[in-house]
């Protein structure tokens, strides 16, 4: 064991190289990057990291900065269990949700790199070990992209070596969206794995309207139809809608997937490891999915999430995110033939350039 010495935040704005859109957060040009670098007493360093959407990045960066280096002041690195709860209850007060979640998910995703490190093997098989080959698919954030340059951006995908594509849904007339859905599924041909990514904008009633609307396009999920504060709602959708609903991006707690899980709100449970509470939060949501023979899905990071998915059998695919760190980092995720591969590199294997970064600190 050994205690933590260096707790150093760091924030950036990322420009992305084209902007992005979707229904609730319309135009997209820069996300939002926090890190966190942990050393101990022998000088090992583990990792951790989180995002946003471009706002609300400075709040976890205080967070960061001033609430953790006074928690786990001379910590013990390995006992990232205790380490959780002490935060979790420590800032629960001021915040169980938001950025202080987000905060917390990066600190634990940085003591895992570090325990995994130090144990000298990667992060999936210091977890338990299932498949480093996880099923995985490019998730396109396209909603205002011409159809002609949308075909075009899937057909870069495949290139990519990616053999399931999500596209955006939610325009402003659901006929816009099913005409979209129909083009995508006679480009892509019979049982292609396609997903639609509704970004919340519908009612309940809409988006089982849209359900039914795309159901002759054989998509494998409609995902978050509705706003993730009505688990009722969802799971109304999961019944008369006719498609699989996959949810979970803006949820907070594993307690709040418990109510989804358990209510029969979600078919694909969607975490995701920068703003669930980590990786230690991320593996139990998967385990309590797999408990009720559901299979797990992902959002964002993918870098960091192609290590947990290749650690649970219940995995279905990953998501390759559109805000990628590629620039960035030294060895961006490396997709073959539909699937991505997790790294035999200790920790999680994510190497920063922070030289290249500290020219877009925020």
């Amino acid at each position: 064991m050994a205690k933590l010495t260096s707790i150093e935040p760091g924030f950036y704005r990322i420009p992305l190289p084209e902007a992005l859109s979707d229904s609730t957060h319309g135009e997209i040009r820069a996300f939002e990057l926090n890190t966190i670098r942990l050393r101990d007493a022998d000088g090992a360093e583990g990792v951790g990291y989180t995002f946003t959407v471009g706002r609300n990045g400075a709040a976890i960066d205080a967070i960061l900065t001033r609430e953790m280096r006074d928690i786990f002041a001379d910590a013990e690195a390995d006992h990232i269990e205790s380490l959780w709860q002490k935060a979790w209850w420590a800032l629960h007060y001021g915040g169980r949700g938001g950025p202080t979640v987000l905060a917390i998910s990066a600190f634990d995703i940085a003591l895992w790199d570090l325990k995994a490190k130090r144990a000298g093997l990667p992060l999936w098989n210091f977890l338990g070990g299932f498949d480093p080959k996880v099923p995985c698919y490019a998730g396109g954030i396209d909603l205002d992209l011409p159809l002609e340059k949308l075909l075009r951006q899937t057909d870069g995908n495949l290139a990519k070596g990616f053999r399931a594509i999500k596209m955006k849904v939610g325009r402003k007339r659901l006929a816009e969206d099913a005409e979209r859905v129909k083009a995508m599924r006679a480009h892509l041909g019979d049982g292609f794995p396609l997903m639609a990514d509704a970004n919340m904008k519908w009612t309940v009633d809409e988006a089982i309207r849209a359900a039914r609307a795309l159901q002759p396009y054989d998509l494998t999920w409609i995902e978050e139809p509705t706003i993730p504060d009505d688990p009722a709602g969802h799971a109304r959708i999961v019944r008369e809608g006719g498609l699989p609903v996959a949810a979970g991006e803006n949820l907070r707690t594993l307690w709040e997937f418990k109510q989804y899980i358990a209510s029969g709100a979600v078919t694909y449970p969607e975490p995701d490891v920068t703003n669930c509470g980590g990786v230690t939060q991320f593996m139990k949501i998967a385990h309590l999915a797999e408990a009720f023979n559901m299979p797990v899905t992902s959002h964002g990071a993918h870098d960091v999430t192609v290590h947990l998915l290749a650690a649970c059998p219940n995995r279905s695919y990953l998501e390759a995110h559109g805000f990628g760190l590629d620039l960035y980092i030294a060895e961006p995720l490396r997709i073959e033939e539909g699937c991505a591969i997790a790294p035999n590199r200790p920790g999680h294997g994510i190497v920063f350039d922070w030289k290249s970064l500290e020219k877009i600190r925020a």
